[in-house]
């Protein structure tokens, strides 16, 4: 039987429903979809897709180390972008965070909540705990 472990990084933004910012199972780790929220708040950063994409990512990162992961784990990316327009401002933040090889990625236009122009969640693989 595989155990759930939730992950709460301290300073992560409040989740707004009944759900954890990231479930540890097996060999993986799954990061709920994170909106532009300034850690420890439910406050929106301000500005356009670059800085909203870039608060999203910062957020995933802190929760992935809380987690024991960092960005070259990523395996599965899911975005969504409230405007497909964005697409290539929302890529070129996305390629500073990602090393090659780059995890698998979906990417669609998204209604999203208030004024979010991203939410990201991703999967990632957890390196090896032997030692």
């Amino acid at each position: 039987m595989t155990r759930k472990i939730p992950v709460h990084p301290a300073g992560a933004p409040i989740p707004a429903g009944p759900y954890n910012p990231a479930i540890i199972a097996g060999d993986f780790v799954y990061v709920s979809g994170q909106g532009p929220l300034k850690p420890g708040t439910r406050d929106i950063v301000p500005g356009g897709i670059r800085e909203q994409t870039r608060q999203v990512l910062e957020n995933i990162t802190a929760i992935l180390a809380a987690a024991g992961c960092t960005m070259a784990d990523v395996v599965k990316v899911g975005a969504h972008l409230a405007d497909i327009k964005d697409f290539a401002a929302y890529n070129e933040i996305y390629a500073e965070y990602f090393p090659q090889p780059y995890p698998a990625r979906t990417t669609v236009q998204s209604v999203l909540p208030g004024p979010f122009t991203v939410e990201i969640d991703v999967v990632a693989l957890r390196p090896s705990q032997e030692k």
